[in-house]
């Protein structure tokens, strides 16, 4: 049998034609379609799943800003807009270790669906990008697959915020994809529920954790001291116990981490505490092995919660995210790549596009802005190598791994998908390349969008 086949060529029906065409639909693009329509574009929103959100509702990562402190200065925009929404409509309640608000995964579905209507974004859920539609080296739309079959929908612009740059890499941009044995680990999200909340928080006042308590199994994490004594929602020590009493296997020394919120109810949502190494994030094959196997730690995590934790006697499993948790896989080689100088120094730029705090989380560095102290996110790194009118937002824009251990996160991820918004917009209404833009009308439209761009 032969190792190929030849597909026959097909008509594929045009669907929709746009100003705007985002594809993903997690904080980077949900942000970067909003930021588009506001500035003036008629914008389409491909999303494989059947809600908005992303890493927020389709994995469960609740903590959308949970490095943030006194002195944190952030950019504003959408992404401080998505805390405030939720509190509004019920869907957030304040976070265990920081100043910020913990985003309800479920509710915030409805606070995305909410956002994009009143936006006049034409939503496509259940829909995944296959194939990008070429004109020379210039990206004209893409093809989609549903249960209506092959469809196409072209646009003037598009930005890719599929966070594993998928558009990208198969326009023939070159992109950077971190070996296996360096990744960031994935993880599956889950939430639990049948937890005593007052003995709970009682043992937590008993035995309180720090960061410096992150240095534990098997990882060291490097700080720069300045958070090493601060409180932390850190479930290490249970898991420790587990192991030496040979109820886990001594290599799941990986299980370990935070909780996000005890509610009255019983509820404990945002239990980060399953740690993947080695997950390939675009690689069916892998994810298919690492989605079973997470759900399977996170139910030996459970039964070591209910064994050694106070108020955990009776917890049971609430529900997983509906996917695993990528942090890492591929990044575009872009106009700019950021730097760990950029992240760690306060990196400037004049094609900046918002800010983002001193927060660096990955890579064995944990850093978190309590100094007040910021970097700039450049446009160019948003721009991919060989492809014309095609922005990169989300984690997959380019840097180092350290730059990358700051650009994943959810928040900056709504920096960067903001300005790829508001750029292309501007670059359809003005006629000119996304290369081409004028960073200073860029800029004051960011600006009248309420983020800080300096």
């Amino acid at each position: 049998m032969a190792d190929v086949i030849l597909e026959p060529a097909r008509e594929v029906p045009v669907i929709r034609r746009c100003e705007v065409l985002v594809v993903g639909a997690g904080p980077g693009g949900l942000s970067a379609a909003l930021a588009a329509a506001r500035a003036g574009a008629d914008v389409c929103l491909v999303e494989r799943f059947g809600c908005y959100g992303g890493n927020i509702t389709v994995v469960g990562v609740e903590g959308f800003a949970w490095y943030r402190h006194e002195q944190t200065v952030e950019a504003g925009g959408i992404g401080r807009e998505f805390e405030e929404r939720a509190k509004a409509m019920g869907a957030a309640v304040p976070e265990s270790q920081s100043l910020s608000y913990e985003l309800d995964s479920e509710g915030f579905k409805l606070v995305a669906d909410r956002l994009v209507e009143e936006a006049g974004i034409r939503g496509m859920l259940h829909r995944a990008f296959v194939a990008p539609v070429m004109e020379g080296d210039a990206i004209a739309g893409v093809i989609v697959e549903s249960k209506a079959g092959r469809e196409a929908i072209l646009a003037k612009r598009v930005i890719d915020a599929t966070g594993d740059a998928d558009i990208a890499h198969r326009a023939g941009a070159p992109c950077i994809k971190t070996p296996l044995e360096e990744v960031q680990a994935a993880s599956v999200m889950f939430h639990i529920a049948g937890v005593d909340k007052t003995r709970f928080m009682e043992g937590v006042r008993a035995d309180p954790q720090t960061y410096k308590d992150w240095s534990s199994g098997e990882w060291e994490v490097e700080t720069d001291g300045k958070e090493d004594g601060m409180y932390s929602p850190f479930l290490g020590k249970p898991f420790e116990q587990a192991i030496r009493d040979g109820l886990l296997p001594a290599h799941l020394n990986t299980i370990g981490g935070t909780w996000g919120a005890v509610h009255d109810s019983g509820e404990m949502t945002y239990m980060n505490l399953v740690h993947l190494a080695g997950c390939d994030g675009v690689d069916p094959d892998s994810l298919t092995h690492f989605e079973v196997e997470g759900r399977k730690q996170a139910m030996q995590a459970v039964d070591v919660l209910r064994r050694y934790t106070p108020g955990c006697e009776g917890a049971r499993l609430r529900n997983f995210g509906m996917s695993i948790g990528i942090r890492d896989s591929r990044k575009i080689d872009a106009v700019y790549n950021m730097s760990d100088a950029d992240v760690r120094g306060q990196g400037r730029f004049e094609d900046s596009v918002g800010i983002y705090p001193e927060f660096i989380d990955g890579y064995g560095i944990l850093i978190l802005p309590t100094t007040g102290r910021y970097m700039q996110v450049p446009y160019r790194a948003m721009l991919p190598k060989g492809v014309e009118n095609l922005l990169v937002a989300g984690r997959a824009t380019g840097g180092s791994p350290v730059a990358h251990a700051a650009t994943r996160n959810m928040a900056c991820c709504t920096v960067a998908g903001q300005g790829a918004g508001v750029a292309a917009a501007l670059s359809v209404k003005t006629g000119s390349g996304l290369r081409e833009v004028n960073m200073s009308d860029v800029q004051a439209e960011l600006a009248r969008q309420e983020v800080r761009v300096f």
